[in-house]
């Protein structure tokens, strides 16, 4: 079974571990509600979105699941204040979304031109090694 996993930049950046495709890894992975990533990834890409990735708070509450990594893309997109907000909240830009695929994921992406890194999504499935998975 293939998954689509969300990685925010800040996450792998904070204290996550780089990873490449063929890795085998044990992450926290919570259930999303794909709509969430719509206006970062566009709808179609995030209606294919099954968990994110936590290192922080709620995920302390699932047991890590290993998934061996199959595919790495980097998610580049812009953020500006939507129009008539009255904060001045950057949010990001629906349409803008550059996808890079990638060979090695270490939260460091190289800048692009009018676009800022979000975070990445990675193929990977269940890795066979028996153990208790929040994605079984």
């Amino acid at each position: 079974m293939t998954l689509t996993i969300w990685i925010d930049d800040w996450q792998i950046q904070c204290c996550g571990e780089s990873f490449a495709p063929g890795d085998v890894v044990s992450w926290n992975l919570l259930e999303v509600d794909p709509e969430d990533y719509a206006d970062i990834v566009g709808g179609e890409r995030a209606a294919e979105i099954d968990f994110r990735e936590e290192h922080h708070g709620r995920g302390d509450e699932h047991a890590p699941t290993s998934v061996e990594v199959v595919s790495i893309a980097e998610v580049h997109c812009r953020y500006g204040v939507p129009p008539g907000a009255t904060d001045k909240v950057n949010w990001p830009v629906p349409g803008t979304t550059v996808l890079v695929p990638v060979k090695e994921a270490d939260g460091w992406a190289k800048a692009r031109p009018d676009v800022s890194f979000a975070g990445y999504l990675v193929s990977a499935r269940c890795a066979a090694d028996g153990s208790e998975s929040a994605a079984a």
